[in-house]
C-alpha cells in the first residue's frame, strides 16, 4: 500500500525509472544476500557470528602484490602532480572519451600476452569504458531496441539482468542447460529458446555469454564455441562474449577466445563483440576499467560517442599506464595469482568433498557451482530459496541461489571463494560442513 508521500514521488518519476526500482524481483535473493553480508559482516574478533561474503566475485588473494608495487612506484610520472603540464593534462577535458591511445595500446599488448599470442588485438577496435558493465550496456544499446531479446546460456551471471534491462530495456531469455551433460550449451536448446521467443512476437538480436563461465567456473571447448558461432551465423544474430575471466584460468583446461574462431565466411566478424576489463585479472574493480572490442565500425562509432557518459578518468588511465608498462611485474603477478587461486580452490574443493557435496570442477574464475540442494532433497525453486535463507540467516553464509542465475535445476548455488582470507574461508567451510551434517 502506497503512502501519500510515495504517491507524490511516483507522480514525479518516469515510468522507466519506476521499472528500474521494481525490476529486481526475479534476482531479489542475490542482492538481499549482499545486503546481509554488508550490514552484518563476519569478523573473527569483533563479530565471529557475522555473515561471510561468498556471493561476491572479487579476487583479493593477490592484493598484497599490487599494494607493494604501488607503494614502491608512488613517484610514477602520473602521480607527480607538482609537474604543472602533467597536472593540466590530467585535470582538463580528455582529447577522446573512449580511452587514451597510449592506454589502448598498452591494453592491447596486455591482452595479446594474456591470451598467449593466439589473438592480436587492435587498439583501434577497442573502446575503454567504466568497467565491463558499461561496455555490456553500450553493446545492448547498439545492437537491440527496447523490447528485443538476447539469448543467454543459463545458469548465468545475475548482474546481467540489471546491466541489460535497466536502461537499454532489452529482455533476457535463458537457454537452459543440465547437470546430466555438464551444463553444456547445445544447439537444440538454443533453437528452442529462439523459437519460443519468436513465437511470442519477440525479435532475438544476440546471444550473450561469459567465457569462462560465470557461475560454472569452467572454460568452453572449441567445439562448444563453434556451436554458438554456427547458430548466430545462421540466424544472422550478434554474439557478445564476456571474457573478463580470461586471465583467471588456473586449471588444466585451455581457454579459447572467441576471437580465435572469428573467420569469414563461417561467421561475419561484424556480428561478434568481446567484453574485457581489469577488474578480475588484476583484482581492481574499484578502478572501473573495462572495454568492448568489436570488428563492427558502426558499433565502434556509436560506442565512442556513448562513452561520453562512461569515460574512465584520465588520472586512472595514467596510473594504470605506469602499471601496464611494467611487463616484468605483470608476468610475475599473473603467475603468482593463478597459483594462489589454484591453492584456494584445493582448499575449497577438499572442504566441499568433506561436506559430501556435489560440485562442478572449477578451472577458472573465483567461484564454484555447488549442489547443496541434493543433500537437502530440494525439488522446487521455493525449497531452494528456503535453503538459501537458512544458509544466510542461520549459518551466516551468503551464497547465490541458482534460481538467481536462471538455473533450470533447483538446489545449485554459486559459492565465491577468492574474496575472503584463508581464516575466513576455513570458517565458512566449517559452517557448510555443520549445515550439511544437520540435514
Amino acid at each position: 500500500m502506497h503512502t501519500q508521500d510515495e504517491d507524490v514521488a511516483t507522480a514525479h518519476v518516469a515510468k522507466r525509472a519506476l521499472a528500474v526500482v521494481n525490476d529486481d524481483k526475479h534476482v531479489e535473493a542475490y542482492y538481499m544476500g549482499w545486503h546481509e553480508a554488508q550490514s552484518n559482516p563476519y569478523d573473527a574478533v569483533q563479530n565471529p557470528g557475522g555473515c561471510i561474503q561468498l556471493g561476491l566475485s572479487e579476487n583479493t588473494l593477490s592484493l598484497d602484490l599490487l599494494d607493494d608495487w604501488f607503494s614502491t612506484h608512488s613517484t610514477a610520472p602520473a602521480l607527480e602532480l607538482e609537474n604543472v603540464l602533467n597536472f593540466k593534462a590530467i585535470a582538463g577535458y580528455p582529447d577522446v572519451y573512449h580511452g587514451l591511445l597510449i592506454f589502448r595500446n598498452l591494453m592491447a599488448n596486455f591482452m595479446n600476452e594474456l591470451y598467449g599470442g593466439a589473438v592480436s588485438f587492435d587498439p583501434e577496435k577497442m573502446v575503454i569504458t567504466t568497467g565491463a558493465t558499461s561496455a555490456i550496456e553500450i553493446l545492448a544499446f547498439c545492437l537491440a531496441d527496447p523490447g528485443d531479446v538476447f539469448l543467454v546460456p543459463a545458469p548465468y551471471y545475475p548482474g546481467f539482468e540489471r546491466d541489460i534491462r535497466f536502461r537499454s530495456q532489452v529482455d533476457l531469455v535463458p537457454v537452459p542447460s543440465f547437470s546430466s551433460d555438464g551444463f553444456a550449451v547445445t544447439r537444440a536448446a538454443l533453437e528452442q529458446a529462439f523459437e519460443d521467443a519468436v513465437s511470442r512476437g519477440r525479435k532475438v538480436k544476440a546471444v550473450l555469454m561469459t567465457s569462462p563461465s560465470n557461475p560454472l567456473g569452467m572454460t568452453y571447448s572449441r567445439d562448444q564455441l563453434s556451436v554458438i558461432l554456427d547458430f548466430i551465423g545462421q540466424k544472422d544474430m550478434h554474439l557478445i562474449c564476456d571474457e573478463i575471466y580470461a586471465g583467471s584460468v588456473f586449471g588444466t583446461t585451455e581457454f579459447i577466445s572467441i576471437a580465435e574462431l572469428v573467420m569469414p565466411p563461417r561467421v561475419d566478424p561484424n556480428r561478434v563483440h568481446i567484453i574485457y576489463g581489469l577488474s578480475k585479472v588484476l583484482g581492481i574493480p574499484g578502478f572501473r576499467v573495462g572495454l568492448l572490442y568489436s570488428w563492427n565500425s558502426l558499433v565502434l562509432d556509436a560506442a565512442k560517442k556513448l562513452t561520453r557518459f562512461s569515460s574512465v578518468p584520465t588520472l586512472t588511465q595514467q596510473i594504470l599506464i605506469s602499471l601496464l608498462s611494467d611487463t616484468h611485474f605483470l608476468r610475475l603477478f599473473l603467475s603468482e595469482n593463478l597459483k594462489r587461486l589454484q591453492q584456494r580452490w584445493r582448499l575449497v574443493s577438499h572442504g566441499l568433498q568433506e561436506a559430501g557435496l556435489e560440485f562442478v570442477n572449477c578451472t577458472a574464475g573465483f567461484f564454484c557451482w555447488v549442489n547443496i540442494g541434493k543433500v537437502a532433497s530440494v525439488q522446487t525453486k521455493e525449497q531452494e530459496l528456503e535453503l538459501w535463507s537458512k544458509l544466510l540467516h542461520v549459518e551466516g553464509l551468503n551464497v547465490t541461489p541458482g534460481s538467481a542465475c536462471q538455473c533450470s535445476e533447483p538446489g545449485w548455488f554459486r559459492l565465491c571463494f577468492a574474496y575472503v582470507d584463508d581464516q575466513t574461508m576455513s570458517v565458512a567451510l566449517d559452517r557448510i560442513k555443520r549445515f550439511t551434517a544437520s540435514l
